[in-house]
């Protein structure tokens, strides 16, 4: 089965990075993206992403800021083990 991961739009070498790998890759827009996901990469840029900061899901968070597309996919395998 494919993993899903929640990437942030604005992640786009990262969101490219993952579906290389395989991995399927959803747009992270709304609490809702959340659901069912593996992972959910943001980019730190905003701790409180469109409001979400109640948002509570057992999934690893990745936060991009500062990683390369390759070491943001690192953190995704590692959390997922």
């Amino acid at each position: 089965m494919t993993k899903k991961i929640a990437v942030e739009q604005s992640l786009t070498n990262v969101s490219d990075a993952l579906r290389e790998k395989g991995y399927d890759v959803v747009d992270l827009k709304s609490a809702a993206d959340v659901e069912n996901c593996s992972a959910c990469v943001v980019s730190g840029v905003d701790s409180n992403f469109m409001g979400m900061q109640d948002v509570s899901t057992k999934a690893p968070i990745i936060e991009a800021s500062g990683l390369t597309a390759d070491e943001v996919c690192q953190e995704v395998e590692q959390r997922m083990q």
